[in-house]
């Protein structure tokens, strides 16, 4: 067959042209594109950043305290004074941390980093793309993952998911690089980025692994017991990489350091094969404030807020997933073709499948994990079905490609009132520009490249102008998500429609909180001048200014007064730091001056209930005073 002869790249793999710089044999436009691309990302993801004030409250407080204290820049604490710890490991802290020690602490002391990462993921996935695939595809997704709304809101942000995308697309490049001439050093490269991946967002990094593992496996130029020998030494390389961070905080005598947030027994490796390793997939995750979900199906993907932010261009991603497959079908064990289409496959089967079959605790901005695999896909395979439309198999691959792109905007959009009618623009775009992708190869090159411009802009009329608003919006709280009208739990926009075509998430959702406290805990607010002029009289004579329960309203007085405030129980207000002795002997020791009533009733479904303890015994034993509504007792009175 012929379609199966045709040469994948457009110069050798391994020329030594800087990527930027372009390659010998690249057209003259290649350069000039590729550096508008990074500036219009740049400027999509900074320009108005300052809107979101400190975006997620829990990271900035974290981010403030790194920048005032070392041992809380490496333990990720939440207060400069080191009593508990974020509920992840600290990777992308540090570089937010750093930040503000360079900087001062500000809104854009913290988002410039994250939105930074953005711009490099897109420069980082288009140098990927464009080893094996060429410029043009590289180019295509880059502007794809550029236009994907939950990569935006997430590049926009301050949770771990922007270096977490960020160090995997390092190790997708790095498996690529290793399979081209059987590298072990470059596979080496690949598990060190996925090992500072865990360091970012714990075991979700490690889903990619069966996918570069497989790809390395299938492609490498070496004999079967050498390409074991190199993922074996790949695997140490990750194992290293993640776990010397664990086995310090592990080793690290407890008395001395804060304790771990998100666990029950001050263990990070409770942490991280609990609650956020084995208790996301099964739902059983001791502290949580949401009981296990019910099951899940691929549906979760295209229902309430996720379809918004990634459905755009799932099967369109999936159809190019087929593509490569059968395009390389009959090509040599070695073809990079084929084993990009494994790296990025793999990563998307394997994420989605886990995102939509998952009962434990999920969010919508999760699914930014699969933003560079679903543009990585839509680029190679958009590209590689376009130089062989020849055939007429290619060809309605690709027509159908672009016709599921509009199908799905309108889709989306249905039931939204933002822009009503870009839904139809972008399905009748899509269905005729599907139809002339049929006969493009018969038309002359000038209307033939009309047609492709045609195709790319119903493909991506309705991401681009999603996400367009999603960067236009300030977006703040626990839970954010894409859109004109974010809402996310505990802040943001106006709370408009979210895109949902299959009439909700099966399995997805916050679930129950404990005795109604959930909302508190999740909220964030701004302080009253009065109570901030509280805080900080006397402050530096006492370890901690005041103390709350939860993170969230611990943050919200710590960045509003810049003095060191606990979060009694943590994120959730469920883990046993301080115990009501620990805390009492604190007291005791006029360690903490004010305690802060959040309001929220504890006591319920899992985890420790120190924290309501700790509640009920100072308000059972210090006067409370009234501050602007707000009810605060003197711990020292």
């Amino acid at each position: 067959m012929t379609v199966l002869a045709r040469p994948v790249s457009e110069s050798p793999p391994n020329s030594r042209r800087h990527p930027l710089r372009g390659r010998p044999g690249d057209p003259r436009w290649v350069r000039p594109v590729l550096l508008g691309l990074l500036a219009a990302t740049a400027l999509l993801y900074l320009v108005g950043l300052g809107s979101s004030g400190w975006a997620n409250a829990f990271y900035s407080a974290a981010a403030q305290a790194g920048g005032e204290s070392w041992k809380a820049l490496f333990f990720g604490s939440s207060d400069p004074s080191n009593a508990i710890t974020v509920d992840k490991t600290p990777a992308s802290l540090w570089v937010m941390g750093l930040s503000v020690r360079i900087f001062g602490l500000s809104s854009w002391s913290i988002l410039v980093p994250e939105a930074l990462m953005g711009v490099a993921s897109v420069g980082l996935l288009y140098v990927t793309v464009r080893r094996v695939s060429g410029p043009r595809a590289g180019l295509l997704a880059g502007g794809v993952l550029a236009l994907t709304p939950v990569a935006a809101l997430m590049f926009r942000f301050n949770n771990p998911d922007a270096l977490m995308v960020l160090l995997l697309i390092v190790g997708a490049y790095a498996t690529l690089r290793a399979a081209e001439k059987a590298s072990p050093k470059w596979l080496a490269l690949a598990g060190v980025a996925v090992g500072f991946g865990f360091l970012a967002k714990m075991l979700q990094a490690f889903l990619v692994l069966p996918a570069f593992g497989l790809a390395y496996l299938v492609a490498a130029p070496a004999s079967l017991g050498k390409r074991f020998l190199h993922l074996f030494g790949a695997l140490v390389a990750m194992l290293v990489s993640a776990g010397w961070y664990i086995a310090v905080v592990e080793l690290w005598p407890t008395w001395s350091r804060p304790f771990i947030g998100g666990s029950q027994t001050n263990s990070i490796l409770e942490l991280a094969f609990g609650y956020n390793g084995f208790g996301r997939i099964t739902g059983d995750e001791v502290g949580s404030l949401g009981g296990a979900q019910s099951s899940g199906s691929w549906a979760r993907l295209f229902g309430s807020e996720m379809a918004g932010g990634i459905a755009w261009l799932l099967p369109a991603a999936v159809l190019a997933l087929g593509a490569l497959i059968w395009l390389t079908w009959r090509a040599p064990r070695t073809d990079l073709t084929r084993a990009s289409a494994i790296v990025w496959g793999g990563w998307l089967v394997i994420t989605g499948g886990v995102f939509s079959y998952m009962s434990g605790i999920i969010h919508p901005y999760y699914t930014v994990a699969l933003a560079p695999a679903v543009a990585a896909l839509v680029g190679a395979g958009a590209d590689r079905l376009w130089r062989e439309r020849s055939h007429p198999i290619a060809a309605g691959l690709l027509s159908s490609g672009v016709a599921l792109s509009g199908l799905t905007a309108y889709l989306v959009l249905l039931n939204s009132d933002w822009q009503p009618w870009l839904k139809y623009f972008a399905l009748v775009l899509g269905l005729g520009a599907a139809a002339l992708v049929v006969v493009a190869d018969r038309l002359p090159r000038p209307a033939a490249r009309g047609v492709a411009v045609l195709a790319l802009v119903a493909a991506l009329a309705g991401p681009a102008g999603y996400t367009v608003a999603t960067a236009a919006t300030s977006h703040t709280g626990a839970i954010p998500s894409a859109g004109p009208n974010s809402s996310g739990f505990g802040g943001g926009g106006g709370g408009g429609p979210r895109g949902n075509f299959t009439g909700g998430m099966p399995g997805g959702g916050q679930g129950g909180g404990r005795g109604g406290g959930i909302g508190s805990l999740l909220t964030t607010s701004t302080p009253s001048q009065a109570l901030v002029s509280l805080l900080q009289q006397n402050s530096g004579s006492y370890r901690w200014a005041a103390a709350t329960v939860g993170s969230n309203p611990a943050a919200s007085y710590q960045l509003a007064a810049d003095v060191p405030v606990m979060a009694v129980g943590g994120f959730n207000g469920t883990d046993p730091a301080p115990t009501l002795a620990q805390f009492q002997e604190l007291v005791k020791d006029k360690e903490i001056h004010y305690f802060v009533g959040s309001g929220s009733q504890m006591g319920g479904s899992s985890g420790s209930d120190d924290a309501q303890e700790i509640a009920q015994w100072v308000a059972q034993n210090f006067t409370a005073t009234t501050v602007d509504g707000t009810t605060v007792y003197d711990l020292t009175t």
